[in-house]
């Protein structure tokens, strides 16, 4: 009996070096900070992202820790969020926009954008090939998007003669994709679009279908407000009977009438990758700006029998996808 416990002592002094020795092999769990618009971390970009990290062997609060921070649409927040996740600290940063805003709190922290927009028209880029800061990521595509939105919809609705721009003056990027759609407007021989502006909830909500009076057909600019509020959104313009177009699918799920735009949740699933790259001592200057490399062109059917719109036969072969 004296034996065995001797043996078991023996054997539990001979197990406990080996545990810590593991312990100091593995090194600290790496913790990604991510910043999102939404007021949920259970949207379907994010579980792409986290279905990328699965993929490269990472199972969150095993061998990876998300820490999350919600904006509710209010990139104003980026910055404060910013620096609390700096102060935990983390590794990288994943920010679903604010690049601009992110990158001046961040410091040294890098950063990965899976949604940027103009990154070096904004600083904080030499080059898309070759970054160079503490910033990468892929791009949306967004001033072409927009464009390409816009002949969509004339396309789909030759009768119109004006458009309706539906923006977010608070976003920083509106300004400048407002202005790619004046130019693509310009090209079809269209006047500049009508500027319909909502900065807040409160103004979202306030808006009435009127104020689309005298146009034919809106365009949605993407923004972190109007898809966290895209069902108000969509409530809106089906009241106001008119065709719109929108930047992603998510509102065509809510009842909008046609999307364009790329991806996002390939890009956020992509974006694992180049964390996965920074946590094992790549620079983010060194990995390039990548564009997107899938598109979804959404037709929503049954909106389009409510609002009594006829959707051509070409449209509706074009479309990746048709909701009847």
């Amino acid at each position: 009996m004296r034996r065995r416990t001797v043996i078991a002592g023996l054997a539990a002094l001979c197990l406990a070096p080996q545990r810590s020795s593991a312990q100091q092999s593995q090194g600290k769990i790496p913790r990604v900070g991510i910043l999102t618009a939404a007021d949920t971390e259970r949207t379907r970009s994010l579980d792409a992202f986290r279905q990328g990290l699965r993929d490269l062997g990472y199972i969150e609060g095993r061998n990876i820790i998300l820490e999350f921070r919600l904006a509710h649409g209010d990139y104003s927040l980026f910055p404060q969020l910013t620096a609390e996740l700096v102060a935990l600290p983390v590794d990288v940063v994943v920010s679903e926009g604010g690049v601009s805003l992110v990158a001046k709190a961040s410091g040294p922290v890098p950063v990965v954008v899976p949604t940027i927009f103009d990154p070096v028209g904004q600083g904080v880029a030499t080059s898309l090939s070759r970054p160079g800061g503490n910033v990468t990521g892929f791009t949306l595509m967004s001033a072409e998007l927009d464009a390409k939105r816009l002949a969509l919809l004339r396309s789909t609705f030759p009768q119109v003669t004006a458009v309706s721009a539906l923006m977010d003056p608070a976003n920083p990027m509106h300004k400048a994709m407002l202005e790619g759609i004046g130019r693509a407007a310009a090209s079809m021989s269209l006047p500049d679009p009508r500027r319909v502006e909502a900065e807040s909830v409160a103004a979202l909500r306030a808006l009435r279908p009127a104020v689309f009076s005298g146009t034919d057909a809106v365009i949605v600019v993407g923004s972190g407000l109007f898809w966290n509020y895209r069902q108000d959104v969509v409530a809106l313009l089906n009241e106001a009977r008119l065709p719109a177009i929108y930047p992603e699918r998510d509102y065509i799920d809510d009842g909008g009438l046609m999307s364009y735009g790329a991806n996002v949740p390939d890009n956020f699933r992509r974006a694992a990758d180049y964390v996965d790259r920074i946590l094992k001592g790549a620079k983010p200057g060194d990995l390039p700006i990548q564009e997107p490399v899938r598109f979804d062109f959404v037709v929503n059917l049954k909106t389009a029998r409510e609002l009594g719109l006829t959707i051509p036969r070409t449209i509706l072969l074009l479309a990746d996808e048709v909701i009847e």
